[in-house]
């Protein structure tokens, strides 16, 4: 049985209530120069499947000589896609990997018991005016995966399946749906995908996974009668066959979902954990900053400063 808090097993069935379970509107905070909303957790709903953080980054335009600057800072029991749309942003963790982020390719970093990561626009990205838009997701590990080493895996946009018809243009970004699957081995099950869609288009959701949701990153959806414009998550109830279907103007989305994890999780600052004792421990490791012996590293080629553990 999963645990799944906002379901309710009383449910009615058929038409007697919308397909629609909830309906996220993001919490915005400006960063300073770009703006950040955030759908996951909320108070509606912690996770959709695996996906426990879900964050809209932009758009944003950055002068030359501008960028986003996310020094070293840790995790534990997750693992992390940062899905651009626009721009490009440079990685670096403590397990030596450089790898730049540009859009439509997938960076899969595995937490597990610890890792730490840098996410950068530096270089020759300031050398110029620079548009920033994409989404960072975090999925919640199994409990059986929490402890796991760390990995980092890079899947080039190419080698991403793509579904067109009917006036839709499917790219799968992780796990498997609609027949098709990602070339990543995952330790959970997920579905997430960008879907564009022509004005009046309909996308039927994948059937076979038990958590299915849609974010709108531009233009509208209707669905049960109602429309969704940008900057709503929708969550569907479990069991039903559903269909969004896009606005006069088409719309963008982020279609995500997977398997209900099998208890909730704690956060605290950028820690996933199924217990506050895995949390207390990282937290302890984190600040203790031995990085040549300790629990956690920083990148090389971006050690020389990184973010202290918040004091709550």
């Amino acid at each position: 049985m999963s645990w799944n808090p906002a379901l309710d097993p009383d449910v009615p069935l058929g038409d007697a209530v919308d397909a629609i379970e909830t309906v996220i509107v993001p919490r915005a905070r400006d960063l300073g120069g770009f703006e950040v909303r955030r759908a996951l957790p909320s108070a509606a709903r912690q996770m959709v499947g695996p996906l426990i953080f879900f964050d809209q980054v932009g758009p944003a335009e950055f002068l030359t000589g501008q960028g986003i600057d996310l020094r070293p800072h840790p995790h534990i029991g997750l693992g992390t896609v940062t899905y651009l749309l626009d721009g490009r942003l440079h990685h670096r963790d403590s397990l030596g990997t450089d790898q730049w982020i540009e859009p439509g390719a997938v960076n899969w970093m595995l937490a597990g018991r610890g890792i730490t990561h840098s996410e950068r626009t530096d270089g020759a990205a300031r050398a110029a005016p620079l548009r920033m838009f994409g989404v960072q997701t975090w999925l919640a590990l199994p409990e059986a995966e929490e402890d796991a080493p760390a990995a980092f895996a890079h899947v080039p946009k190419s080698d991403l399946p793509v579904l067109e018809g009917e006036g839709k243009r499917v790219r799968l970004i992780l796990g498997s749906a609609w027949g098709a699957r990602v070339p990543l081995a995952l330790p959970m099950e997920v579905f997430y995908a960008d879907a564009q869609l022509d004005p009046g288009a309909a996308l039927p959701l994948p059937d076979d996974h038990e958590d299915r949701g849609v974010y709108v990153l531009a233009g509208s959806v209707t669905q049960g009668g109602q429309s969704f414009d940008a900057g709503r998550m929708l969550i569907f109830r479990p069991g039903d066959r559903i269909a969004v279907r896009a606005g006069a103007a088409g719309a963008r989305l982020l279609v995500l979902g997977g398997a209900a994890m099998g208890g909730p999780r704690y956060i605290w600052w950028n820690f996933v954990a199924s217990s506050k004792e895995r949390i207390a421990a990282a937290k302890e490791a984190w600040r203790a900053g031995d990085w040549a012996h300790g629990r956690f590293r920083l990148p090389p080629g971006d050690d020389a400063e990184f973010i202290p553990a918040p004091e709550v």
